[in-house]
């Protein structure tokens, strides 16, 4: 910009001058002017050597200004003429530009610019894309409450813009397939827990009937009693692994308000028989009211299956130790002295001892449980084992 300033300026320097030389061939008067104190120029005779050898040049320099009572800045032209037999040095200013005005100016020019365009881009972001996008976040918080077990509509996408459109035809195509999976899966569960229920129960009938005969030899009867064990080892195993898979089917849909203060005294009430055949003394410190909007079904398998693992992985005389607080209840229990492996004791059919009474999936179905409703379920040991469940 300095350029194109100093260029302007210079052309008009350039063309004064020759209006000063021209008007010298009229009026002899001119020559005498020889200081700035009535004009922009001053002419001072010089030698024919110094006059031949000149070039004309122009500098940026600093004169005293009477209206600013203060030095500015002009741009200079000094050049050389002949007029008649003499020699003269012309020399023509013209005020210019203070650089740092300049500077400043165009540094103001473009800070409000950039806040003017910063304003803009914000105001088509919040105002002309926020109205643009709306379909496509209506389409997503429809999908965000949708649940594929529910007989609703499939979402829609408001406006006819092709990109939302197509978008819409790929995520109904991905529900209808996903439902269909879902409806599959389920009524592959529903049959497996009718089909496979009745012959375990028929078959753990019979061999209990075979078993009170009186003709059985002691060998014989040992094998049933065996074969029985088995079957209702199986029997628990086929409720426990379609209990799994409802939890993760997401088939539980009728919460309530559960106390887990009375869930837990309910649950130690039912196990205390065991617990005394065991020798395991149980004991509940309840430091806050605890509840929780849940299934109640599942909330009482949860807390059943921590307070039977304490017990069942016990030593003899050994101790259950309850804490209820206001977001989480933990179970600690008296176990064998050494650390469990925590990356691995949520895994399915994960045991710590060698018993065939247990199905390795207790601690199993608790993680599927925190896992559906969002809580976090986790193991320490310090000289005694503890799960922790956290709510919140």
């Amino acid at each position: 910009m300095l350029d194109e300033i100093h260029d302007s300026i210079d052309d008009g320097l350039d063309n004064y001058k020759l209006l000063i030389i021209k008007r010298t061939e009229d009026d002899a008067t001119v020559l005498q002017k020889t200081d700035f104190e009535e004009g922009n120029y001053t002419i001072h005779k010089i030698a024919e050597s110094e006059a031949l050898r000149m070039r004309d040049y122009f500098t940026d320099t600093l004169l005293y200004m009477q209206n600013e009572d203060d030095l500015e800045p002009v741009r200079m032209l000094t050049s050389a003429f002949k007029h008649g037999e003499d020699y003269y040095q012309l020399t023509v200013f013209n005020s210019t530009v203070e650089e740092d005005d300049l500077i400043e100016d165009l540094f103001y020019s473009i800070l409000w610019l950039y806040i003017i365009l910063v304003i803009s881009i914000i105001l088509i972001n919040n105002v002309v894309l926020r109205k643009l996008w709306t379909p496509f976040y209506s389409l997503l918080n429809e999908l965000k409450s949708y649940r594929i077990d529910k007989n609703v509509p499939l979402p829609t996408v408001t406006g006819e813009t092709k990109e939302f459109k197509e978008l819409e035809s790929a995520v109904n195509a991905l529900i209808i397939r996903a439902r269909e999976t879902f409806y599959n899966q389920k009524k592959f569960t529903e049959n497996a827990s009718h089909e496979l229920q009745t012959p375990l129960a028929i078959i753990s009938t019979k061999l209990e009937l075979m078993l009170e005969k009186e003709s059985l030899d002691p060998a014989n009867a040992e094998n049933i009693e065996q074969i029985l064990q088995t079957i209702q080892r199986l029997t628990k195993l086929n409720k426990s692994l379609l209990l799994l898979s409802k939890i993760e089917n997401r088939q539980f849909n009728e919460p309530s308000l559960v106390d887990f203060s009375k869930l837990v005294n309910q649950c130690v009430e039912d196990l205390e028989d065991f617990a005394n055949f065991r020798n395991i003394e149980i004991s509940v410190d309840k430091s806050a009211n605890l509840t929780y909007l849940m299934d109640e079904s599942l909330a009482s398998i949860l807390v059943s299956n921590l307070i039977r693992n304490a017990i069942f992985h016990n030593i003899p005389n050994g101790k259950v130790h309850i804490i209820i607080n206001e977001n989480s209840f933990q179970v600690t229990n008296t176990g064998k002295k050494e650390e469990l492996d925590s990356s691995k004791i949520f895994d399915r059919f994960q045991k710590e001892t060698n018993t065939n009474s247990g199905t390795g999936l207790g601690l199993a179905i608790v993680q599927a449980i925190c896992k559906l409703y969002g809580f976090e379920v986790g193991y320490s040991y310090d000289r005694e084992h503890c799960f922790e469940v956290k709510m919140g």
